[in-house]
């Protein structure tokens, strides 16, 4: 099994983030982390690498059903949503598949709620190319 759901959005990296967070918050997720993932390698150990930003998105109701059914899946959380360039014309946005969640954890009460939140992250991605 992949652990990634992923899109390839030909567009420039600046519209594609900000098209990127539309299309999270038009699914319900919130977007609760931002790490610029170019920025701090460029500080922290003075290597450029391409744009590249982790968002960490929230659905808090089912969040709230993961941690129903697995108290310890925080460890998990949020959906890392990781948007990177490619070209000066084309970015890959990636989300961490939450079928991942499910098949780490073995838990069956993990399976409806892994598949609901894949299920809107996917079309926060198919919003992306359509």
């Amino acid at each position: 099994m992949g652990y990634a759901l992923s899109t390839i959005v030909y567009k420039p990296f600046d519209q594609t983030l900000a098209a990127t967070r539309e299309a999270l918050a038009a699914q319900g997720f919130g977007v609760l982390t931002e790490i610029d993932l170019a920025a701090t390698l460029r500080k922290k150990l003075e290597v450029e690498i391409p744009p590249q930003v982790i968002l960490g998105a929230c659905n808090p109701p089912s969040a709230y059903a993961a941690l129903q059914a697995e108290e310890s899946i925080g460890v998990l959380l949020p959906c890392n949503v990781v948007v990177r360039s490619v070209d000066e014309a084309s970015t890959v946005v990636e989300a961490i598949d939450p079928q991942t969640m499910h098949e780490l954890t073995g838990n069956e009460a993990m399976a409806p709620v892994a598949e609901r939140i894949g299920g809107m992250l996917q079309g926060a991605l198919d919003s992306l190319t359509s």
